[in-house]
């Protein structure tokens, strides 16, 4: 019932209404966009384009699933495709250094510390974010959702639009690879 008046009143452009919204959902927002971007500042960036989208296309929610399982959506859809363009860009900068266009290559970002990691792990926990960034995107979404951001699989299916099967067989894959992917870097590091 709470939701559904936030909805309304986010349809009949109520400030308050859209206050209550980033109040209610900026933290699940802003973590799920660091979980697929890694840099804290273009997280931020990619949760204002969401509430910016949301604010702008909210008619079209059409109250079939919770709001934020769209909002999850929307939010994944952004950081996927934020990724996209900067990966572009950094593979046009290496090609016009090669060119001579342009001497300076961009570089990776320092590693990666998801804020909720305790220090502790923060070495662990780099490594494995390393590791998701190489999974398929869909299993990339389906490891962060279930394990980042503790949504159950029901809820993943419903956000990823893909059924529980195919989450299950998203994150087997998922673990497999990651497996994998650690167990290589753990015999390289030796």
């Amino acid at each position: 019932m709470v939701e559904q008046l936030l909805v309304e009143g986010l349809k009949s452009r109520q400030q308050a209404a859209f206050s209550a919204l980033v109040d209610s959902f900026q933290h699940m927002v802003f973590s799920t966009a660091l979980g697929i971007i890694h840099v804290q500042e273009e997280a931020e960036d990619v949760a204002q384009e969401v509430f910016m989208q949301v604010y702008e296309s909210i008619d079209q929610f059409k109250g079939e699933s919770k709001l934020s399982t769209w909002l999850y959506r929307i939010t994944i859809t952004k950081a996927l495709d934020w990724q996209r363009r900067k990966q572009r860009k950094k593979r046009f900068a290496v090609v016009t250094s090669l060119f001579g266009i342009n001497n300076e290559v961009l570089t990776d970002p320092p590693d990666f510390i998801h804020p909720g990691v305790l220090m502790e792990n923060k070495e662990r926990s780099a490594i494995l974010f390393r590791a998701i960034d190489k999974l398929p995107e869909n299993q990339k979404v389906a490891f962060l959702l279930i394990k980042i951001e503790d949504q159950t699989y029901q809820e993943v299916a419903e956000i990823m639009g893909a059924s529980v099967g195919a989450v299950e067989s998203y994150m087997h894959r998922a673990k497999q690879n990651l497996r994998k992917l650690l167990e290589d870097f753990y015999t390289n590091e030796q």
